[in-house]
């Protein structure tokens, strides 16, 4: 989550998706060194297992508005759900696109991914987790028939469940 500094405008901010890598990560720096408070939540893989993908989103949303230093009056979502804290808000479908502060969480969190990938990557050597960055690329899934499941993959994520029967 991230409050923006009205004082402090940040040019460029869009869908994280939208984003080159090198472009994501001078803007999350800037966001960082700019936004009155931000804070980024997470869910394990377990978790994504036990409640799923949908609501692990929401319980890492939560999670990151409880580390907020500040408490904003009102709070903006991407899509169509609103997680569980004590502010009032409203969700915004494609909110990535139309809300500077909803692009500025968006490119937050996936820099985040992407760096946790990264790490994974030297953890777990040839999963290939720098590359794909956690998305199930053909080449992926190839290397979890070869390699096996880590406790990082989500037992849940139809290609992985099916290889553990």
């Amino acid at each position: 989550m991230v409050i923006l500094d009205p004082d402090k405008p940040i040019a460029g901010l869009t869908d994280s998706k939208k984003l080159t890598d090198k472009k994501r990560h001078h803007l999350a720096a800037l966001i960082k060194a700019n936004a009155k408070a931000w804070a980024i939540g997470r869910a394990e893989p377990c978790e994504i297992d036990q409640i799923n993908i949908l609501q692990a989103t929401l319980l890492a949303m939560s999670r990151a508005y409880s580390q907020l230093g500040d408490t904003p009056d009102w709070v903006q979502v991407d899509g169509t759900f609103f997680p569980d804290i004590p502010c009032l808000g409203e969700t915004i479908i494609k909110g990535d696109l139309k809300v500077a502060e909803i692009s500025a969480a968006s490119i937050l969190a996936k820099v985040a991914r992407d760096d946790e990938m990264s790490t994974l990557d030297i953890l777990y050597p040839g999963y290939a987790f720098a590359k794909h960055k956690g998305y199930p690329t053909k080449f992926h899934l190839e290397q979890l028939k070869v390699l096996g499941v880590t406790e990082q993959h989500r037992k849940s994520f139809a290609p992985v469940k099916k290889m553990l029967v």
